[in-house]
């Protein structure tokens, strides 16, 4: 292999120390470079992201300047897995310890655009709908495509130049860790995707379209993943030439991404929750708590960080009782029982498929303060594509003032959901439909005049008068049976709660 800077002989991995006392799986991540550097698969991965970084022209190697303070290097190991949980890739990365910069002084700028799940879930059901394929790649050690200015690092762990040990790596381009990597990156993508003649979305700035006579296409941007969709395979397949400007790997229709296994079949695509494996006594497939938890959830204390990631659950981890475990427990057999469940998107060839939302409340349903849950939904025809469970942060007085402030929350989502989707498709879409199934609270959105129990609501929640008056949201009652933001505000009994999850398209994976 040549040397890291065009010089003969590197040292590189010649000489690899053994130590007995070191042992570990390659499907394990080694502690260390002492420990990597023993495994053959370890050696190789550094070797692969050694071999990127001389491709890229990342650095040269120069005598260090005045009152130069480089940043050391690092290498970081990754197992990379399927779905199922199977080894398919040793990575090692070199990453820059980025700690050691100083704001106004090494760095300026370090925000980097990244889709929202909303996003995602738009542009796969806009996929489904029109009966589009999504396409899925990624780009190989990203960051290092980012252009730098004065930057100087150590060289790095097992790759010293020998003779030359005095000297620093001067930077063209980025590394991991850095603070302006992101940003850098993002900058450089970007002004790649606009040469290709794609435009960025103002409303999602992780989202970029591009409208051509054969049709739309569309790109998300997620870090170094791109997801490639729209009318013709042809433009597609023409965009995945952008593999002439970086190091990309094509992984074919997408199946995983951002956390979601995606399935595409002939008839709807399914995205389906991230697989959750749990060690439980039994699964159960419907069912949720029969009550919601409180402060106070039994006299006998559990151990702290037993149940710290569980959502609703864990607002008590600060003091833990048995209860709280037991309900943990329950929810854990929930998803062990229910792994092979996912959202179904139907394909259905659909032009011109409309946003829909539903918004619901409970009434100081939080025992402890006796604040209320907001839930929304919003679907793209029949796919959904944004949902929210939050508690509110004033004690409504009525529930006409919970279902309202409900209702202002879902007007916000649905006004930017709408101005996405006509920025992805280039085309005017109707006002999104709100439910609500309380009267009084749709009376009051399109009544200026204020009442007794409603003077007092904060300003800011009035926010869906302007919407409804102004044409971007329509209000539209439904019966409280078929509210089906009802699954995200309060504990359903089984028979309620597998009608909704019918209703809002979630279904068992077919063997």
């Amino acid at each position: 292999m040549n040397d890291i800077v065009g010089n003969p002989t590197p040292p590189g991995l010649a000489a690899w120390a053994l130590d007995d006392e070191l042992h570990f799986s390659s499907a394990e991540e080694p502690p260390s470079f002492a420990a990597a550097e023993q495994d053959e698969s370890w050696r190789q991965a550094m070797l692969e992201e050694m071999s990127s970084i001389q491709e890229n022209q990342t650095w040269e190697l120069v005598d260090p300047p005045a009152n130069c303070r480089p940043i050391g290097l690092k290498w970081v190991y990754k197992v990379k897995r399927d779905e199922r949980g199977e080894v398919v890739r040793h990575k090692a990365r070199l990453v820059a310890r980025g700690f050691v910069q100083r704001e106004g002084i090494d760095f300026e700028e370090v925000f980097a655009p990244v889709a929202r799940m909303e996003s995602v879930r738009l542009v796969l059901a806009l996929a489904a709908t029109r009966g589009w394929n999504v396409h899925h790649m990624d780009v190989k050690s990203a960051f290092l495509n980012g252009e730098l200015k004065e930057v100087f690092v150590k060289q790095p762990p097992g790759f010293v130049v020998a003779g030359q040990e005095h000297k620093v790596l001067r930077l063209r381009k980025a590394l991991y860790g850095l603070w302006q990597a992101p940003r850098a990156w993002n900058v450089k993508l970007d002004e790649s995707l606009t040469r290709l003649g794609l435009a960025k979305c103002e409303t999602e700035h992780a989202l970029y379209t591009r409208q051509a006579e054969r049709g739309q296409l569309v790109v998300g941007v997620y870090v170094d993943d791109l997801v490639v969709t729209g009318t013709s395979e042809q433009d597609i397949v023409a965009f995945k030439e952008m593999k002439k400007l970086f190091r990309m790997s094509d992984l074919g229709l997408l199946t995983y991404y951002f956390g979601i296994e995606v399935e595409q079949g002939t008839d709807s695509h399914h995205p389906l929750p991230e697989r959750l494996r749990a060690e439980t006594a039994r699964a159960e497939r419907h069912g949720g708590l029969q009550g919601k938890q409180n402060a106070d959830g039994g006299e006998d204390q559990a151990k702290q960080g037993e149940h710290g990631g569980k959502g609703y659950i864990s607002r008590f981890m600060e003091d833990p009782r048995e209860d709280h475990l037991t309900a943990v427990k329950h929810l854990l057999r929930y998803v062990a029982g229910t792994l092979d469940y996912g959202i179904v998107y139907p394909r259905r060839g659909e032009r011109k498929a409309e946003l829909i939302g539903y918004s619901d409340s409970d009434m100081g349903g939080d025992v402890d303060g006796r604040k209320s849950t907001s839930g929304l939904i919003f679907f793209l025809g029949k796919c959904p594509i944004s949902w929210q469970s939050q508690k509110q942060r004033i004690v409504a007085l009525s529930t006409c003032e919970a279902e309202y402030v409900a209702a202002a929350t879902a007007c916000c989502q649905g006004v930017w959901l709408r101005r996405l989707l006509q920025e992805i498709t280039g085309e005017d879409h109707r006002a999104p439909v709100l439910r609500v199934d309380n009267k009084s609270a749709i009376e009051l959105a399109k009544n200026p005049v204020l009442h007794d129990r409603s003077k007092h609501i904060d300003i800011r929640f009035h926010f869906i008068r302007d919407c409804v008056n102004g044409g971007r949201i329509v209000l539209g009652y439904v019966e409280t049976g078929q509210q089906l933001a009802d699954i995200l505000t309060k504990p359903l009994g089984q028979k309620r709660l597998v009608q909704l999850m019918v209703k809002i398209g979630v279904e068992e994976k077919q063997a």
